[in-house]
């Protein structure tokens, strides 16, 4: 999804871009996008300063073993690589679900030019 190159016969040269960022779908677009990415943003920033700062402050608790010689820190930070990937496929799948089909129905508006002619219409602006 998202992945259709335009052909070349689409002129998108009289798309009001502005009056596109400003409709209600598209707002709806970002909003959604926040709404998952600004959370999970955080968390991800919380769980490496967590990481960071046990580190440098907790060194007893992050050099204690686990097995062999495997540590703390050694299983903390793999389970920040393990995080990354998992956030990663989050995302993916959210955005294939809620992302996606909107962009791709702007898309599809703004190259048909049913956008254009809403917008004429005033049901943009």
């Amino acid at each position: 999804m998202g992945n259709e190159a335009l052909s070349a016969d689409v002129d998108l040269s009289h798309v009001d871009y502005p009056a596109v960022q400003q409709s209600p779908e598209f707002q709806e677009l970002r909003s959604t996008h926040r709404r998952f990415v600004f959370p999970v943003l955080g968390a991800c920033l919380a769980w490496y300063l967590a990481y960071v700062l046990l580190a440098v402050y907790a060194v007893d608790f992050m050099s204690t073993r686990v097995f062999g010689s495997i540590n703390v820190a050694m299983l903390l930070g793999l389970a920040q690589v393990v995080t990354t990937f998992a956030v990663t496929m989050w995302y993916v799948s959210f955005a294939n679900k809620h992302l996606d089909p909107k962009a791709e129905r702007i898309r599809d508006e703004i190259e048909t030019g049913v956008f254009l002619d809403r917008a004429d219409e005033g049901a943009v602006r």
